[in-house]
């Protein structure tokens, strides 16, 4: 494990802009669509059993929140914009998401390891395939450490993200739940695995979308995670 620390975010940057842009993810397509639902329904079942039936007195950061859409999600659900702060490290995508979300909604641009963000302000850090991105050991933990340090007893970090590597990719890898709690080492976690495998995803969904569901029953095809990773009071 790389303890030394390097410039991963300008690495991060540079691994993005020689990324394919294409539609697979659009939300037109139905594994895309499904495999949304899927964890928003997870999530909402995850407030429900803390208890939080009023969203809109919680304070949530979304780490690497891209062009904002998980925050207009939960803008939708409950949580009120002022409420809401977001961290984009990409120009190009904190542009999309300053255009997208409420002038009330806090959005901060760069490295979040120096986002201003008040020690325990937040009932929520979410960070949503995030991580997978990282290839630097030392910069995870750093930006692990920051998030813990901005939730509050008995607030958490919500974390989505893919546990397995994918061999198409060399700019992503899995972060399996054993990372997950070394990251967090006094964090209370629990866990479901969620999201059909993405290949699997693409080719059932378009012979049928119900077909997703079907195949999604079986956990050994399931490739990402949703946690809860409570701090203790």
């Amino acid at each position: 494990m790389n303890n030394e620390p390097t410039n991963e975010p300008q690495a991060v940057i540079e691994r993005y802009a020689r990324r394919v842009v294409d539609d697979r993810y659009s939300l037109l397509k139905p594994d895309v669509w499904q495999t949304v639902q899927e964890r928003q329904r997870a999530m909402l079942r995850l407030f429900a059993r803390l208890g939080w039936h009023d969203l809109s007195t919680r304070r949530l950061t979304e780490v690497g929140c891209g062009g904002g859409g998980n925050l207009l999600e939960l803008l939708r659900v409950g949580f009120s914009p002022e409420h809401l702060t977001g961290i984009e490290l990409l120009p190009e995508r904190y542009a999309q998401a300053r255009h997208a979300l409420p002038a009330a909604t806090t959005i901060h641009a760069g490295d979040a390891t120096r986002a201003s963000i008040a020690p325990e302000s937040q009932d929520v850090v979410l960070q949503a395939t995030v991580f997978s991105s990282l290839l630097d050991d030392a910069f995870q933990q750093q930006l692990a450490a920051a998030m813990w340090r901005w939730v509050k007893p008995r607030g958490g970090v919500l974390w989505y993200d893919f546990t397995v590597d994918n061999p198409r990719n060399p700019d992503v890898r899995g972060v399996p739940l054993a990372r997950v709690r070394e990251l967090f080492p006094l964090g209370v976690l629990s866990h479901q695995r969620v999201t059909l495998a993405p290949p699997i995803a693409r080719r059932v969904s378009r012979v049928h979308p119900s077909l997703y569901t079907v195949f999604n029953l079986l956990p050994a095809l399931r490739t990402h995670v949703l946690c809860w990773i409570q701090k203790p009071q």
